[in-house]
Parts: structure tokens; C-alpha cells; sequence
């Protein structure tokens, strides 16, 4: 089942990246005769924005406005003409330095709605319900567009790579979506002369960019209306990429998708920007790895890649950075046909667990969540289990003190009368911690197990259960063993990996039988410290089967940048890929 095929890759180029941290600054290209204005009701202030040109005076300048809704007409109107006043006697100041004739202007600005002139003392957010309003600077007349699409912000990435994707990693609009937007990509050598080179929110760069900048144009559109054209430029070249990765290999494994009966699940832990950015990471747990490797504008991009390459219908994530779940995950990733949902952890902890399915072949039936410690108190679930830990107040404060989470959805297959119940979770990491993680994991199945009894009642059908995630924790351990036996005894060592926090007379069942669909393999997490079996996909036996797993990547791929993650694995994790069936 584990067998690599003799494969060893061998990368074609390594190119040391230098990643800077800059942020491109868009621009916006206003239609000349029309003033954009962004009210909406709840607001307590406007923004207005136009473009004023005059040839005569070289004035060619974008002039923003943000302002009070409770202000009226004439005090708008008296800053409109403030700033244009400041920029055309700047404009005439020059000309009489140059020895021009020149002659005082006075700038002039009035408001028009259906019935003519707006009155001055009229107050602007009453004013700005109407329709057809006309704003009018000098010689110059806008039509007023309310609401119109628009782009907020809208960045590229630090790292562009050949044979990668490319998109704007962060992209927020109003009164649009992405779907709705039309994207186009450029690429140049001087940032003079562009040269178009694709369409779309995402586009696979090749060779043919390589040493290129790019940029893209994005139009706001709606049902109705039509944004102005915003564009970003790249202040770095698209690079050579790392050459062939492992994930290319195992994407031999998944070019096609699975039949009606079978759905192919993914498990990953990504290793979150959180743990990874810092001194500590970077000269400690992975000093191995170089520091462009391992910045998430790198890792994102061979993450996402890998993810797509899988064919996927199921994929839990953890340890997802909500700033990368928002800006890169989701919105690449539903380009695809994925819907998702992000779980974070408890507390202000910014990274959790992200469960995406394939809306083509799954609808959502049923989402929900817990953070372990702030339920275990209370839920009548976990009375018995409380009973044992409010008797160590060490133990009662660590436990309470953990942030893990557990996200389980209920997916209706569009194919077949069959519904599945998806778990994902991370448990606990630290190593005197055995018994946290069996306490969790006692936790984690008594929920699952609660969710499934109740859909099976309300549907009157079977449901099998499959249970994503990094459990922290090796075969050997007891968690493995509650899963797939279905019990773990008093006797269980895990209850003493801490003496001061020994579990007592605790013993656990569980009735699901489940199976781990990839088996035990050697390590699924390596690092130069650590190496070992952590990440599952259990599946319900009695309902499913394992029709395929895709083959973990060789110890010499793994070992070939000493340990993970490297330049070619974005996570000190390895996914675990397979193919289930329902019997």
C-alpha cells in the first residue's frame, strides 16, 4: 500500500528566493464623466471619488472625498472646490514662475437631481436617496453612480512562480462578489509595454513568464451596474518554480475523478503562518528549511497546487491560518467547486480546522462545532468524563486550558440516496500529554457519535462516519486503539504520561467501527526531531470500504532536504490521500 515506486525526485531548478515585504498599491481608472459615490444607509459617513481633467491648466488628478452623511449640500460642495482650488493654483503658480500669463480661476461646484439645482442647505444623506444626480466641477459634469461595484483592496503575491497558479491573494469588493468580476492578466518586462496573457480570477503561469511582472485589471460588475477598472502591478518577477515536487508524483494517482459510488477524501495538516513565522521556527524547529521555504507566500503556493492536483471530493485541513483561509483557501479553492467552512480554535487563537466538499457531488445538510473546553463543563455528553477530571485540579487545568476544536458536517450525496457525516479535528501536541489527546479523542467520538445517532433518527437511514485530522498521537497510543478496537481499558498507560495529571479509573467505549483508510505508515509528520505516525482518515467499516489510497512519497524524497518542510513540501505533514466506497 506504501510502496514509492522507486521514485526519487530530483529538482531541475532551485532558485534562492529573496521575498520582499511589500504591498502593491492599486490603482483606479475612472470613466471621466462620472463621480462614484458609496453610501449605504447604516453609515455614518460617504465617500465620493471623481477624476478632473484639464489639458489647458495640465491638471489631471483623482480627487477623494470621505464625509460627514449629516453635512449639508453647500459644505460638501465648499471642500470639493477647496482641493480643486489647491491643485489649479499649484497648476498656475508654475505657469507665472515660467513666466506665463495666467489669470485667477474660481472654482465653482453644484449638485443637480431630477427637479434642477439641489438645495444648498439640504442635507446629504436625504439628498443621496435620489436618483440621476448630477455633480458638476467647473466646466466638468459626472453623473453620479451610487453604489456601484467597487474594489476595496485587491493584492498580489510576493512570490510568483512558474507552472503555479496565480491570483489576487487578497481581493475584498462591495456590492459584487468575484464571481461577478471580470479579471485580466498582463505581463511585462519594463512595466511600459504589457503584453495580455490571460482571464480570470486564477490563471496557471508557465515558463513563458518567467523574469515577467504582471498585472491585473479587474472590472466590478453587477447585475446592473459597472465599477471602475482597478489594476495592481507586481513589484517582483515571476521566478523559475522548484522544479518537480512530491505531490507532482502523487498526482499520477489522481488525474480522474472517482465514480458515483466512491468519494476520494484528503487530510492535512498545513503547518499555519503562525508556527512557522518566528525566530524560534525558523532556528530551531526547522533550520533546515530556507527562510523563503518557509514564508507562507511560498508554502501557500505549492499547498494549493498540491491540493487541486488531488481531485478531490473531501479535504480537512488543519492548523489553516484564518487570514489564509480567506484570502488564498477559499477563494482559489471555490473556483474549483469546493464549498468550505472554516472552524477556528477557542480563544483568540487565529488558526483551525477548514473542511472543504465538492458542491457538484455533496450538498451541505448540517454543520457544527465545539471547542472541547468550553463544553466539557456543562454537556451532559461528558458528565462521566468530568466527574473523573474534576477530581485533579491539574489535570482539570490543563484541559480547560486547551483551545481544540472539533468541526463535523453532513453532506447529502447528489448522486445516490447516501448521506455522510465528516469529522475534522486537532488534538493537543505536547509530548508528556498522552493523556489530554485520549481524553480529546474520548470527547471528540462521544460528539461524532452523538451527531450520527440523531441524523440517523431524523433521516431514518445509516450514516457512516469519516474521521479526519492530526491526532498527535501514534498507533501505539490509545487514541488508535479507542478507534479501532472500541474501548481502552483503566490499565491504558496514556492515562499516566503525567503523573501530577493521572486520569483515574477512567475506562471509554465507543460502538463505530472504524478503520484508519491509510493504514499506519512509518511517519506522516518528519521533522529533524521527531518522525511518526499522527494523521488519520478513519472510516466507518460496517458502511464503507477502501477502494484506493494514493502512495505517501518515498523516504528519499522526504529525507532529500534533510526533513520537512523543505522547498518541496510546504508542511512538516504529509497529506494522506484515499478513495472510499459505500458497500
Amino acid at each position: 500500500m506504501f510502496q514509492n515506486h522507486g521514485i526519487v525526485l530530483r529538482l531541475s531548478v532551485i532558485k534562492k528566493l529573496v521575498i520582499k515585504s511589500v504591498r502593491y498599491r492599486h490603482k483606479y481608472i475612472f470613466a471621466m464623466d462620472k463621480a462614484y459615490l458609496k453610501y449605504v444607509d447604516s453609515s455614518d459617513v460617504f465617500y465620493m471619488n471623481f477624476h478632473y481633467t484639464n489639458s489647458a491648466l495640465k491638471v489631471d488628478r483623482t480627487f477623494n472625498f470621505s464625509r460627514k452623511v449629516t453635512e449639508n449640500v453647500e459644505s460638501f460642495l465648499n471642500r470639493i472646490c477647496t482641493n480643486v482650488e489647491k491643485v489649479i493654483s499649484k497648476k498656475l503658480k508654475r505657469k507665472r514662475n515660467d513666466k506665463e500669463k495666467t489669470s485667477e480661476i474660481t472654482v465653482t461646484a453644484e449638485l443637480f437631481g431630477n427637479s434642477g439645482t439641489i438645495d444648498k442647505c439640504a442635507i446629504c444623506q436625504d439628498v443621496f436617496k435620489q436618483n440621476n444626480l448630477i455633480l458638476t466641477v467647473l466646466e466638468k459634469q459626472y453623473k453620479i453612480m451610487k453604489n456601484c461595484p467597487w474594489v476595496d483592496s485587491i493584492c498580489l503575491s510576493n512570490v510568483l512562480l512558474a507552472n503555479y497558479p496565480v491570483y489576487p491573494n487578497k481581493f475584498e469588493v462591495s456590492f459584487t462578489n468575484k464571481d461577478l468580476c471580470e479579471f485580466i492578466w498582463y505581463k511585462s518586462k519594463d512595466k511600459k509595454e504589457w503584453i495580455r496573457i490571460g482571464e480570470g480570477f486564477l490563471m496557471q503561469l508557465s515558463n513563458n513568464e518567467i523574469n515577467y511582472y504582471l498585472k491585473l485589471q479587474c472590472i466590478p460588475k453587477n447585475d446592473d451596474l459597472i465599477g471602475p477598472l482597478t489594476e495592481v502591478v507586481s513589484d517582483v518577477v515571476v521566478q523559475a518554480s522548484p522544479g518537480l515536487c512530491s505531490f507532482d508524483i502523487r498526482h499520477q494517482f489522481t488525474k480522474s475523478k472517482p465514480n458515483s459510488k466512491e468519494f476520494r477524501v484528503v487530510t492535512y495538516n498545513v503547518l499555519a503562518d503562525l508556527y512557522s513565522d518566528s525566530d524560534f521556527s525558523r532556528n530551531i524547529l526547522y533550520p533546515y528549511c530556507p527562510a523563503y521555504a518557509l514564508h507562507i507566500d511560498y508554502r501557500k503556493l505549492l499547498i494549493i497546487k498540491e491540493l487541486i492536483g488531488y481531485n478531490a471530493d473531501i479535504i480537512c485541513l488543519q492548523e489553516v491560518d484564518k487570514k489564509v483561509y480567506e484570502n488564498d483557501l477559499q477563494p482559489v479553492l471555490s473556483n474549483f467547486g469546493y464549498q468550505s467552512d472554516l472552524c477556528l480554535k477557542g480563544g483568540q487563537v487565529a488558526e483551525g480546522l477548514a473542511c472543504f466538499y465538492n458542491e457538484q457531488r455533496f450538498s451541505l445538510l448540517e454543520r457544527d462545532s465545539i471547542v472541547f473546553s468550553e463544553c466539557l463543563e456543562t454537556n451532559e455528553l461528558y458528565k462521566e468524563i468530568w466527574q473523573v477530571i474534576s477530581k485533579n485540579e491539574k489535570l482539570k487545568e490543563r484541559i480547560l486550558a486547551r483551545t481544540t476544536a472539533i468541526e463535523v458536517i453532513a453532506l447529502k450525496s447528489k448522486e445516490l440516496n447516501e448521506v455522510i457525516l465528516i469529522a475534522n479535528t486537532h488534538l493537543y501536541f505536547h509530548p508528556d500529554a498522552d493523556h489530554i489527546r485520549l481524553l480529546q479523542g474520548a470527547l471528540a467520538i462521544k460528539y461524532i457519535q452523538s451527531k450520527k445517532d440523531k441524523l440517523e433518527k431524523e433521516l431514518n437511514i445509516k450514516i457512516p462516519v469519516v474521521f479526519c485530522g492530526d491526532f498527535n498521537s501514534v498507533p501505539e497510543c490509545g487514541i488508535y486503539q479507542l478507534y479501532t478496537t472500541g474501548s481502552v481499558p483503566i490499565s491504558c498507560s496514556d492515562w499516566r504520561s503525567n503523573k501530577e495529571e493521572a486520569v483515574e479509573n477512567l475506562s471509554i467505549f465507543q460502538s463505530l467501527k472504524l478503520a484508519s483508510a491509510c493504514g499506519t505508515p512509518e511517519y506522516t509528520n518528519y521533522t529533524a526531531g521527531f518522525q511518526g505516525c499522527l494523521d488519520y482518515i478513519f472510516y466507518d467499516t460496517e458502511l464503507l470500504e477502501v477502494a484506493e489510497v494514493v502512495p505517501l512519497p518515498s523516504s528519499e524524497n522526504v529525507k532529500e532536504h534533510v526533513a520537512l518542510p523543505s522547498v518541496t513540501f510546504p508542511s512538516d505533514h504529509i497529506s494522506l490521500v484515499s478513495v472510499l466506497k459505500w458497500k
